[in-house]
This record gives structure tokens, C-alpha cells and sequence, in this order.
């Protein structure tokens, strides 16, 4: 039998997994109805849009201090935080580069979340990238 901590967590990642799922749908939606060519920060408008409207609270631009040896040694603004678990990282480029994965690797690691969406609306098709923080 699993321990409580063992279920909790679980529970959580299933949760987190369909949360993912949700916004991946919604971001289907932007990218096959706005194509390719447009800002970053249209993506993110029609995106927010799109996850708000199934009901979802979605924060957009949202500061996140960064701390060090309980210092503020600076701030970042992540581009979609959905429902205060999933991180949405953004970006209408040719193609994803490994700088953009260790973004979004910071973005959680100053936030404690352990899942980010990269969300490529610079390409043909979608390009969907899950970068997740270890444990």
C-alpha cells in the first residue's frame, strides 16, 4: 500500500497532467485559428483568452521574485500562469532552442512549480515542449 505523501502526489501530478491537457487544447485552437506570423504577446492574449473562456483562472505577466541566501536578487515575468500551478511559456520563433528549455527550467525552479508548458506558435504546426523539475 502507498504511504499518503505517495497518493498526494499522484493526485496532483494526474491533476497537473490534465490541467496540461486542457491548455494544450486551447492552444490548438489560437494556433490553427491565427497561424503563424504573429507576436508573442497576440498568442498570449487569444491564448488567455481561449483558457478563460473554459473557465480556467489564468494570470498573465505574472513577477516572480528570485531569491538567493534570503536575498531578492531580482524579478522575471513568466507569460501565463494557469490556476496557479502551470507555468506557459510562450514563443513565436523558427524553431525552439535549448536557452528556451533552461528558461522555462528556472522559471520553475524560482517558483517551486514542477511543470512548464513551451508553446512554440512560430512554426507551421505547434511545436508543444512539457519541461518538467525534478523532485
Amino acid at each position: 500500500m502507498e504511504n499518503r505523501a505517495e497518493v498526494e502526489l499522484l493526485v496532483n501530478q494526474e491533476a497537473l497532467n490534465d490541467l496540461s491537457k486542457r491548455v494544450i487544447g486551447c492552444a490548438l485552437i489560437v494556433a490553427g485559428t491565427l497561424g503563424t506570423g504573429f507576436a508573442e504577446r497576440i498568442y498570449e492574449a487569444a491564448l488567455a483568452h481561449e483558457l478563460r473562456k473554459t473557465g480556467l483562472l489564468v494570470a498573465q505577466q505574472r513577477g516572480i521574485s528570485v531569491w538567493y541566501d534570503n536575498v531578492n536578487i531580482g524579478d522575471f515575468t513568466v507569460d501565463l500562469l494557469v490556476e496557479d500551478d502551470l507555468l506557459v511559456e510562450l514563443k513565436a520563433v523558427r524553431a525552439l532552442e535549448d536557452t528556451h528549455r533552461g528558461q522555462c527550467l528556472n522559471y520553475l525552479k524560482a517558483t517551486g512549480l514542477r511543470l512548464c508548458l513551451l508553446l512554440n506558435f512560430g512554426t507551421p504546426r505547434l511545436e508543444i515542449k512539457r519541461v518538467v523539475r525534478g523532485l
